[in-house]
């Protein structure tokens, strides 16, 4: 006999503690109570009867005594839980992991996959044997155990109460590998996965599982249907006109028939566009929208099946973006008269341009951008700048160490990707005369030929910069678009907070929210309002999400927006797998138990002394004990 739930020294400390109580109550004498009788001689027959059975008394005074601690002596080897010698050892240990992520919400088996794996596990905790033990662990990206190691069906049922599915993929490997630190020395362990089958590779930990002689079995969910996903969902405005956006969308049909849908497009809520597209079997469908008006904030797309077709799974039917913010910049240019330059400018009725001549410089008031035309100032801005000919005057040192001039440049070598470079071609811009110029460790050439940069970033007194090293007068690059589109460019790149904006970020992933500076912590609002405290770690609050949506930061006084997408688009795939690889072998369907009354040895300990009990009842009304 060995006990599992209290030791033997808890034991028997509960036992000595109840029995002294007890025995405490039976020592404790009566009180008799004073009666006045008319004549004390009627009473001495009674009186001399009732000490002829005193010794009767004190017997059953014993024996009741004896039944109550006999009753405590029950109760307290019950909180033991004895077993079997060796019945730990004999006993499955089992760890369920239960797949959570978002395939798992299809809807091809009622009430959902989720759902269907509730039901599944049910069978297998009613399977359970009185020695058996089972440990619930939910399992998308991450592990997360909903239940400790246990027996007590009751607690392993909570836990499927608490299954709640994801917008994230299932990370199996992750998954094994916490099964094994759980089943590590424990008796006949057992693996059951509980899923459709798209999920990642095991990697090593399914044959480090099998090599300590663990089951890995699968319970397979799913029957599959028909699914269309957007599997990319992105935004950005149009430099010369921030009302209008360009947006990209990506449709799947990971199934082998075509299908009819309906594409909508919601700016702040509302509907502004709807489309209707034929995606064929295993197409990846793109589809560009220009000119896309009416939002100013988010924009959504949401995408139906059309006819009688159904949609087994809506979790990836719907896909988020936050448009760039648009926010007044204040630019200070610095000319002695520029047509060119002011034209531009003029363009985005977003930028708050303050003109002042070299003598005046500095403007009075706060800007976010200064650009010098032509003209170097004898000492850094505080703020990014903009240099066009940066020629210093003599005696003075500018952005560059001026080292002559190149005739006749050209944009030989050009860096597309750059974002200051977004929509522009230079490849034909000709130009008299550029500036040759000594490079600072850190600048970076955007642009020009193998004589002479003509396009430079980078920083300089902390401050980026973006410098064209000719004249544009002297060129035919203002009678091009690309011209305000460079000069534009060039003022998002200093006045967006993140040069790498992107419109969403993916569930799962770390996220890094720009915050106002000294803020030290801020509150994430999810989609669902649940809202929780967030760190803050160089200006940007770190957080991450499980769901998609939008998401809200409140940072001190701000209050910004971003929005969260669905990951890895292999979650689309609806049709569960055939057949679960595990350590170089297929996973097999668990054996489960038949469904039965429990026989644990502390069930028979309650019910003796719940029968000791009634016997005391008994006895006691027939006046055997007192």
């Amino acid at each position: 006999m060995e006990l599992i739930g209290l030791s033997a020294a808890e034991v028997l400390t509960v036992l000595g503690g109840f029995a002294a109580a007890v025995t405490a109550l039976y020592l404790l004498k009566l009180r008799r109570r004073q009666v006045e009788v008319p004549f004390i001689h009627l009473w001495e027959e009674v009186l001399a009867q009732k000490q002829t059975t005193r010794l009767f008394s004190a017997l059953k005074r014993i024996f009741s005594w004896l039944l109550a601690l006999a009753v405590v002596a029950l109760l307290a080897l019950a909180m033991g839980d004895p077993r079997q010698a060796g019945a730990r050892a004999e006993g499955r240990t089992t760890v369920v992991l239960v797949d959570t992520s978002a395939s798992m919400q299809a809807t091809d088996v009622a009430p959902d996959r989720l759902g269907r794996a509730r039901v599944e596990i049910e069978r297998l905790i009613e399977g359970l044997g009185g020695d058996d033990r089972m440990l619930v662990a939910s399992m998308d990206a991450a592990t997360v155990p909903l239940s400790p190691l246990t027996s007590e069906p009751r607690i392993l049922r909570d836990a499927l109460a608490r299954l709640t599915p994801t917008d994230l993929a299932a990370d199996l490997g992750r998954g094994l590998r916490f099964a094994h630190d759980v089943l590590r020395d424990q008796p006949q362990p057992r693996v059951i996965v509980v899923s459709d089958g798209v999920l990642g590779e095991p990697g090593e930990a399914a044959a480090r599982l099998r090599e300590a002689g663990a089951a890995l079995d699968w319970i397979r969910v799913g029957e599959g249907g028909d699914n269309i996903a957007i599997t990319a969902f992105s935004v950005r405005r149009y430099p010369l006109d921030v009302s209008r956006s360009e947006v990209l969308v990506e449709l799947w049909n990971p199934g082998e028939e075509a299908l009819s849908v309906e594409l909508t497009l919601l700016g702040d809520g509302e509907p502004i566009d709807l489309s209707r597209l034929r995606v064929g079997g295993g197409e990846r469908l793109r589809r560009f929208f220009t000119d896309v008006s009416g939002a100013d904030r988010t924009l959504e797309a949401r995408v139906r099946l059309e006819g009688d077709a159904r949609d087994v799974l809506p979790a990836d039917d719907r896909a988020y973006a936050r448009l760039p913010e648009r926010r007044r910049a204040r630019v200070q240019a610095v000319t002695t008269g520029n047509l060119y330059l002011s034209a531009a400018l003029l363009l985005d009725e977003y930028l708050d341009v303050v003109e002042v001549a070299p003598a005046a410089y500095p403007a009075e008031g706060e800007f976010d951008v200064t650009i010098f035309d032509g003209w170097v100032p004898p000492e850094p801005p505080r703020t990014p700048a903009i240099y066009l000919e940066p020629r210093p005057p003599e005696g003075t040192r500018g952005p560059f160490v001026v080292t002559g001039t190149v005739p006749r440049p050209f944009f030989d070598r050009l860096e597309r990707d750059h974002p200051i470079l977004a929509f522009t071609a230079l490849g034909d811009v000709n130009v008299a005369e550029a500036l040759a110029v000594e490079l600072e460790p850190g600048d970076r050439v955007l642009g020009g030929d193998t004589r002479a940069p003509l396009l430079v970033t980078g920083s300089r007194a902390g401050h980026r910069i973006v410098a064209l090293l000719f004249d544009v007068r002297r060129s035919d690059l203002p009678l091009r678009v690309a011209w305000p589109l460079l000069l534009l460019n060039s003022i998002d790149y200093f006045t967006t907070q993140d040069a790498g904006y992107l419109s969403s970020v993916e569930t799962g992933e770390p996220w890094r929210i720009p915050v106002p500076a000294g803020v030290e912590e801020a509150t994430l609002v999810t989609p669902s309002g649940e809202r929780r405290t967030v760190p803050v770690a160089d200006g940007r609050a770190v957080c991450t999400g499980t769901r998609a949506g939008f998401y809200r930061v409140i940072a001190g006084d701000a209050d910004d927006v971003f929005a969260a997408n669905l990951g890895p688009s292999e979650e689309a795939i609806v049709a569960p797998r055939d057949r679960l690889e595990l350590g170089g072998e297929a996973a097999g369907p668990p054996v489960i138990g038949a469904a039965g009354v429990r026989t644990e040895l502390w069930m028979l300990v309650v019910c003796a002394a719940l029968v000791l009990l009634l016997v005391e009842w008994w006895t006691y009304h027939r006046r055997l004990t007192v």
